[in-house]
């Protein structure tokens, strides 16, 4: 079998565990025909075969956002609240408006070198199931989308989610659960502590946080097969998601059999990280979060909020990979625009957008660690990891391509970098 495209490139990463290195991929059907070193075999190349030189570019697995919320970003577009879920009905029923918001949407991503996301739909996701299952049938998609039922107006469906499970099956788009809030930002004492608040005596949350409901509802989950997942920003809420995930289905081995996620981690006890690990329970971070934020102003929130000798387990992701936790990145779209280059500034690099010492070095990752979270990681997180997220015969052909070696470029130069070519089932979606 002859390969329609190959991708010759002195900088293949797999996210297999294999350093980068120079060699080829091959695609052939929408899949990957061949991974290799050096230069492909002669047998591979056919009269139709496009052969595509990238030098010292990065060749690398399509990269997977598990926490976006495609509502929000076309309610600003269209000058809507996003916070006012009464108006999504409207805006996601109006086919003449979020048809081409939606083509826009995935163009944005695919340039990005985004290849599969995970949606946030609230309740029954406003009918917008119906085009999700209408594009799939005619091939219009160039995003793989899992999507997740977010309660807001009612309480979960589990019946909804049934249906949508059976419904969805196909190479695009499928059903991935249910996810929930719990406490808020730190920023306005939202976050659920440990310990009191260093400025607002006494205080550990001026939330009040049904955790009995939430515990009832992610178990009733479960019992029924679904994922779930959890937003958690302070070291009690992740805690107490994690006394909820103890009490949810264990394989023999201890670890969760859903596959249940904690969303954002904000600030964390490392004990509670450990706790993680042993479970499975994924972690869902933001690694650009840092680039919405100027450094003195976020430093001193911290001083402010919780003092600089609990800040130093802020953003702790390298005490997460650590612990065995399974790394995947989201980036709260529309808060944050998928941009991988950056997420190495911030998430290995620990940068602020305007440089100088980087915070909380003792908690970065490796780029290598980053970009396995991007692909692998975010595979496994919607459970599709047998078919996407690496790089090896046999998968679905969805790549990236970035400008330049990112594993070589300093972390404080990655933002230089961008997107250049984006496979999804080896059909080129985007091509700079």
């Amino acid at each position: 079998m002859t390969a329609d495209i190959i991708l010759r490139s002195d900088c293949i990463f797999t996210a297999t565990g294999k350093a980068p290195f120079s060699g080829y991929v091959a695609v052939s059907g929408g899949h990957i025909l061949d991974v290799g070193y050096g230069a492909p075999p002669a047998w591979m190349n056919g009269p139709e075969t496009e052969t595509l030189e990238f030098g010292d570019k990065t060749v690398s697995p399509g990269f997977v956002d598990v926490h976006c919320f495609f509502t929000g970003w076309a309610a600003q577009r269209e000058s809507v609240d996003p916070e006012d879920v009464s108006n999504h009905p409207a805006l996601l029923g109006n086919r003449e408006k979020i048809e081409p918001l939606f083509r826009e949407y995935m163009a944005m991503l695919n340039a990005r070198g985004v290849t599969s996301v995970k949606e946030m739909g609230f309740d029954d996701f406003s009918g917008f199931t119906e085009l999700l299952d209408e594009w799939e049938r005619k091939d219009g998609l160039s995003l793989r989308v899992s999507f997740m039922s977010q309660p807001a107006g009612r309480p979960m469906d589990l019946a909804f989610g049934r249906a949508m499970q059976e419904r969805f099956r196909g190479a695009f788009v499928r059903f991935s659960g249910f996810n929930r809030m719990t406490d808020g930002s730190i920023s306005q004492l939202e976050g659920d502590l440990k310990q009191p608040y260093s400025c607002a005596g006494g205080t550990t949350c001026v939330l009040s946080i049904d955790w009995d409901a939430i515990a009832a509802e992610v178990r009733a989950a479960d019992k029924a097969g679904f994922r779930f997942s959890l937003h958690a920003q302070g070291d009690a809420a992740i805690a107490r998601v994690l006394d909820i995930y103890e009490t949810c289905r264990q394989d023999e081995s201890g670890r969760l059999v859903n596959r249940h996620a904690i969303t954002d981690l904000e600030f964390s006890d490392p004990a509670d990280l450990e706790r993680m690990g042993r479970l499975g329970a994924i972690a869902e971070i933001y690694p650009q979060i840092q680039s919405i934020a100027r450094r003195e102003e976020k430093l001193q929130m911290i001083r402010e909020k919780i003092g600089m000798e609990r800040g130093r387990y802020y953003w702790n992701r390298r005490k997460m990979a650590d612990s065995g936790v399974p790394l995947s990145c989201g980036t709260d779209l529309p808060l944050l625009l998928d941009d991988i280059p950056e997420s190495v500034y911030c998430a290995v690099g620990g940068y602020f957008p305007e440089g100088g010492e980087p915070f909380n070095r003792q908690n970065m990752l490796t780029t290598e660690e980053l970009m396995t979270a991007w692909t692998r990681g975010g595979a496994y997180a919607l459970m599709r990891e047998n078919e996407l997220g690496t790089l090896e015969n046999g998968k679905r052909a969805d790549i990236a391509v970035l400008s330049g070696n990112i594993f070589t470029t300093p972390a404080e130069d990655a933002r230089g970098l961008s997107a250049v070519l984006t496979l999804v089932d080896g059909r080129m979606v985007y091509r700079k």
